[in-house]
């Protein structure tokens, strides 16, 4: 699974999750090609590099009728939330990108209309319906997606203090539709000299993610980091995001074995009575040697297997072996997320099995019945394109 966690230790921001998304590799070209897409005109987008605390991130920046986001002397439109829905309804964004935006402009939509006491479909947005504000939401929504991100979990979120100007008015940090939208969220009261945590951050933060959990296992394979506008002498104005995988937890399935000893079976019918189990919907049969009554040798054959299928499994042991009885054992079995892959080796191609343990380790193991095809029809032995499809495997 792929989780994009947000270490917002300054708060979160719309511009401040784009570009810590940007930060992580993605290609500005590639999301104004994805914004294109919106009937949005009058802006132009670019990135900066900035330092906070000797920390080297990127800063993304949209140009609205000459005036950057965060400069002063252009006026917020007002857009209702209907319009929004449509706009981005009715676009060709990537299905990912727009359902995900469609999210967070709800979520905001529900929040505003508890604040003002009206219908969602009547909300009127003001910062939040600007174009640089619907850049950030869409942006944002865009970068999770070609993160491939399944999961978004949030750090605690400081709160900051004091009073900022509004379309409505002077109104407290954090605003009353972003105090409506962290609810369930931890958060720090007071933390910060400034508003830590804006209208279009708090949106993405409900509408996507959810509470980070103590101590929660991921395996790490980029950080980026996104600058706020601010300055702030007690910390970095940075949203830092991790990107990377957690292995679901391992399942536990509940089974049954059946096992019966032999010491008068013909070894060669061994084959064909498991061949027949495993076509049956067997799960494993396996052959353990044994010493039986009177020193005699024998085999313990034993079937794992679901409970629905026990009555077929234990009719082919009766039907294909010399046994006069089964004996059947409930099971509990832990199991790792697993999948089968194709891939392309210098000698073809190969099925591997992967098993995603909690910690994160991959287990991978060629298919032997594939190697072996291979191997018949190169004349290659069968040890080197097992290696090669384990090396394949690895490097996918």
């Amino acid at each position: 699974m792929r989780i994009a966690h947000l270490d917002a230790f300054s708060g979160v921001s719309g511009d401040m999750t784009v570009g810590a998304l940007l930060d992580c590799g993605l290609d500005l070209a590639d999301l104004e090609r994805e914004l294109g897409k919106l009937p949005v005109e009058g802006y132009r987008l670019r990135v900066e590099q900035r330092e906070r605390s000797g920390i080297r991130a990127t800063k993304f920046v949209v140009d609205v009728a000459g005036h950057a986001k965060g400069g002063h002397g252009h006026e917020h439109p007002h857009r209702p939330y209907r319009l929004i829905r449509r706009m981005i309804e009715e676009s060709s964004l990537a299905a990912r990108v727009r359902e995900l935006s469609l999210r967070v402009f709800e979520r905001l939509a529900v929040a505003e209309s508890k604040v003002h006491g009206v219908d969602p479909g009547e909300v009127e947005f003001h910062e939040v319906g600007a174009v640089d504000s619907i850049v950030d939401v869409v942006g944002a929504c865009w970068g999770f997606a070609a993160h491939a991100v399944d999961e978004i979990t949030v750090s605690p979120l400081p709160l900051g203090k004091g009073l900022h100007r509004a379309a409505h008015g002077p109104l407290p940090i954090p605003g009353p539709a972003t105090a409506e939208l962290l609810r369930g969220f931890p958060v720090r009261l007071g933390d910060g000299e400034a508003e830590m945590v804006t209208p279009t951050g708090a949106a993405i933060v409900a509408a996507l993610g959810r509470p980070a959990a103590p101590s929660e296992p991921l395996v790490v394979d980029c950080i980026g980091y996104g600058a706020g506008d601010m300055e702030f002498g007690d910390r970095p104005n940075l949203l830092r995001i991790l990107l990377g995988t957690r292995a679901a937890p391992p399942s536990i399935d509940s089974l049954l074995v059946l096992e019966t000893n032999l010491d008068d079976l013909n070894p060669e019918l061994y084959e064909y009575v498991i061949e027949r189990l495993f076509a049956e919907g067997a799960r494993d049969v396996y052959l353990v040697p044994i010493h039986m009554k009177k020193g005699r040798p024998g085999v313990l054959l034993s079937v794992l297997c679901d409970p629905e299928r026990r009555d077929v499994l234990a009719a082919i042991l009766f039907a294909e072996t010399s046994t006069l009885g089964v004996r059947i054992a409930p099971v509990s079995r832990i199991a790792v997320e697993r999948e089968v892959r194709e891939v392309e080796c210098r000698y073809g191609r190969v099925r591997v099995k992967i098993g995603h343990a909690p910690n994160g380790v991959r287990n991978v193991a060629p298919e032997y019945e594939d190697c072996k095809r291979l191997a018949a029809a190169t004349g290659t032995p069968l040890k080197t394109v097992y290696q090669e499809a384990l090396r394949a495997a690895l490097e996918a």
